[in-house]
Parts: structure tokens; C-alpha cells; sequence
């Protein structure tokens, strides 16, 4: 098959990673190279830059900062929440796109995030080809909640769940200093699949984690919460730590969360309203049920910009990740993804790289397997801890500068037609 000739843009989108910076620099790096590919720009905040004819001529680039991508957090060219609408309903956004594909001889589209990108990546590609326009479109997966489907685990994913292992078995440490009663709930990422809550486990794992698990996939009960806390926290002499994911429900499909505003018309001695997300929800049921002090802890955004402390193993599949959706492009491919497959060699965890058809992917949650979650439902069996343990090997940390880290530095040099 003959090359086919025409400029690259590359965008991001959805929830930053610590490491979806390494994957644009597997992207970008990657496509520099190829003389079929003349010029590579970089969309800014994702597919809206490109609708607003605003991109980066990434040639313009040092080629040591594109270097440092690779271990700088957050998304360096902007993400977005946009979602396309049905090409067969409203096409202005397509007929745009495809407008400034022409005008800009782009002929390969690399776009990076999560579900709601492999949809937008989807669309586009589908559009493209109706239009008779050739144009390669590939995806590249993101993710810290791990719920891309047909990918053994996503990009991002492993390096939040070493800082959240971390900083529980950190929190544990400092929770259990007095010789007073002390309850502390942790709050962590993940609305519809609890991957990310569940590696709070490998803290467990370790002796030093927390004493119940709450998972989205795992209908919430508030009594038998309750009744379980109570249960540790005799037994443990007034110690006890519980994780929650953000997006756990009861069986009316209500968010726990939501329960604040029903704790809103409750006072404290103060006067004050008990309000608060999840964490802060359950801390105070805990507080009032137990009778003592409880902390609510919400990791945040810090879970997923946290590249001081990330997985080298999830740094180098990133970057790769990206390296082969050029790769793959430049040789035919289009309207994939590209994914994730677990192997083995001389028995240790090897990373394969296999193509996914975008349709596959788009709008598919993966969630956790019930039978990696314990029968009360309150804790990760050691399946569990046998898929991740792989993923989080290795420190992948930024170079120093004056005692900080040094992060990628970009030009972001508008292209110009």
C-alpha cells in the first residue's frame, strides 16, 4: 500500500493523567519522523481547537522539551469536555472538521482520552469516510478510571493507583499515632467502576490500608455500612479506615453523595449545615453513629497529577501506546484503537500492543470482575492484586531543577495557513 501523504494533528481530551503527556509525546515524536507526514500539529484543548482553527505547529518544538513530556502531568496542549452530537441529526461540527482537514492537508488524526474520546474518534472517522475524505483516524486510550473496554488496562491507570496505594498506607500511618478513637473515610475517583478505589487494596495488601472497600459495583447500602463500620471499629479499639469511590449508590440508583443535601437540614452545635461529597457524607453518619472525631479525606485531582510518583511501567506503555498509533496509521490503519494486551515472557508481565476497532470501544465501560471483589462486598480479592501489582513497577520521576521538578515547557506556536 502506497504512503499516504498528509499533515498529523494530534488532540487531548477528557480527565488529564500523569502520564497522557507521554503518550502525545510517543504521538508526536513518533510522526516527526515519518517523511510522509510533512507536518504535525497539535490541537488545543482538543477537538474544539481544531472547530476553532486553533492548533500548535508542534515543529516549532524543542525536541528536549517534547522529551520531557514524558514525565510532566496534565494534558500540555488543554483537554475538553465536548461531545460530538449525531452526524445525522446536526453535521455543522463534521462539515467544519472536514473543512479544516482540507484546508490543512490533514490527512491523520490521533486522538487521545477515554470513552467519551473513542466516541468522538469514532464519529469523526465514520464521517470522513462517508465524505470519500481519507483520512486515518486512530485512538489512543486514557484513562486513570481503567474502564476502557477490550483493553487489558488503560494508560494512567497505573500511576494513580501507586499514588493512591501510597497515600493510603501513608494516611494509615498517621491515623493510628493516638491512643484516642480516630475514623477516617477516603474518598477516590470512579463514578461507575471502582478500579481506581480498588487499588487502595495494595495498601491493605500491605498491612497498612483500610479495613472496608465500597465499589460503584456494588449496590450501597447505608445500614449495612454502618453495621460494618461498627463491627471494626469495636473490634480495632476505635481505629478504622474505609475508601469509597466517589460514585457509589444505593438501590434507587441515588449517589451517596447526594445524601448531603438531606444532611443539610441538619445542624451542628454550631449551627453550621453538614454538607460535603461522599466522603464527608459517610464521615458524618460515621460521627454521629460512633460517637467521634472522623476525617474525610478526598484524594482529588492529586490522584491523577501526581507524576512525582508514577509507575514506570505505565510511563513506557503510554509512550508507546503512541509510537505504535503513528506506526500503525503510516502503514493503513484506521478507525482503531490502540490497546493494551497482557502477556508473559520467562514469567514476567509483558505489555502487547493490538489494534481494537473504535466501535468496540465508544461509550463502553469496563468494570470490575464481582468475582475480584470479596462476598460481603466490602474488600478486593487477590485476583485483583495479581492484575495490578505488574502495572505499577518502576519509578518514573521528572528531572530536578532547584529542588522541584522540571516540567515540559512548550512554545505552542499557533500554525498559521
Amino acid at each position: 500500500m502506497a504512503k499516504l501523504v498528509g499533515n498529523a494533528i494530534f488532540g487531548q481530551s477528557g480527565g488529564p493523567t500523569s502520564v497522557i503527556n507521554a503518550s502525545a509525546a510517543g504521538v508526536i515524536t513518533e510522526a516527526l519522523k515519518m517523511d510522509c507526514i510533512p507536518k504535525v500539529f497539535g490541537a488545543a484543548n482538543g477537538i474544539r481547537g481544531i472547530l476553532e482553527e486553533k492548533f500548535y505547529d508542534m515543529t516549532q518544538e524543542d525536541p528536549k522539551e517534547l522529551e520531557l513530556l514524558k514525565t510532566t502531568p496534565s494534558s500540555a496542549l488543554g483537554s475538553v469536555r465536548y461531545k460530538l452530537a449525531d452526524p445525522d441529526k446536526d453535521p455543522t461540527d463534521y462539515n467544519r472538521l472536514l473543512e479544516v482537514f482540507k484546508k490543512y492537508d490533514i490527512r491523520y488524526f490521533f486522538y487521545n482520552g477515554g470513552n467519551d474520546s473513542m466516541d468522538t474518534c469514532n464519529k469523526v472517522s465514520k464521517f470522513m469516510q462517508k465524505a470519500g475524505y481519507e483520512c486515518r483516524v486512530m485512538g489512543v486510550p486514557k484513562t486513570i478510571d481503567n474502564d476502557l473496554y477490550a483493553t487489558d488496562h488503560c494508560p494512567g491507570y497505573a500511576s494513580a493507583a501507586k499514588y493512591v496505594a501510597t497515600s493510603t498506607m501513608e494516611v494509615f500511618l498517621d491515623a493510628r499515632v493516638y491512643d484516642t478513637p480516630m475514623v477516617c473515610v477516603l474518598e477516590v475517583m470512579g463514578r461507575n467502576a471502582g478500579w481506581l478505589t480498588a487499588a487502595t487494596a495494595i495498601a491493605a495488601y500491605k498491612g497498612q490500608g483500610p479495613d472496608l472497600i465500597y465499589l460503584p459495583e456494588i449496590v450501597f447500602d447505608m445500614d449495612k455500612f454502618v453495621a460494618d463500620c461498627k463491627k471494626v471499629y469495636e473490634k480495632n479499639n476505635g481505629k478504622l479506615i474505609v475508601a469509597v469511590s466517589e460514585g457509589i449508590k444505593d438501590k434507587d440508583g441515588k449517589y451517596i453523595s447526594e445524601y448531603g443535601s438531606d444532611l443539610a437540614k441538619e445542624k451542628d452545635s454550631f449551627g453550621h449545615a453538614q454538607l460535603g461529597g461522599t466522603a464527608q457524607v459517610l464521615a458524618n453518619v460515621l460521627k454521629k453513629e460512633l460517637k467521634c472525631k472522623a476525617r474525610a479525606i478526598e484524594f482529588s485531582l492529586l490522584q491523577r497529577c501526581a507524576a512525582h510518583w508514577a509507575s514506570a511501567a505505565d510511563v513506557e506503555e503510554a509512550f508507546t501506546a503512541g509510537q505504535k498509533a503513528v506506526q500503525y496509521a503510516v502503514e493503513g490503519v484506521t478507525d482503531h484503537m490502540v490497546a493494551y494486551k497482557r502477556g508473559e515472557k520467562n514469567g514476567q508481565y509483558v505489555c502487547e500492543y493490538v489494534l481494537v476497532n473504535l466501535s468496540e470501544v465508544a461509550n463502553t465501560e469496563k468494570k470490575i470482575p464481582r468475582e475480584w471483589i470479596n462476598a460481603d462486598g466490602t474488600g478486593l480479592t487477590q485476583d485483583y492484586i495479581d492484575y495490578v501489582l505488574p502495572l505499577i513497577q518502576g519509578e518514573s520521576k521528572p528531572p530536578i531543577e532547584d529542588g522541584v521538578p522540571r516540567f515540559a515547557k512548550l512554545k505552542k506556536v499557533f500554525a498559521t495557513k
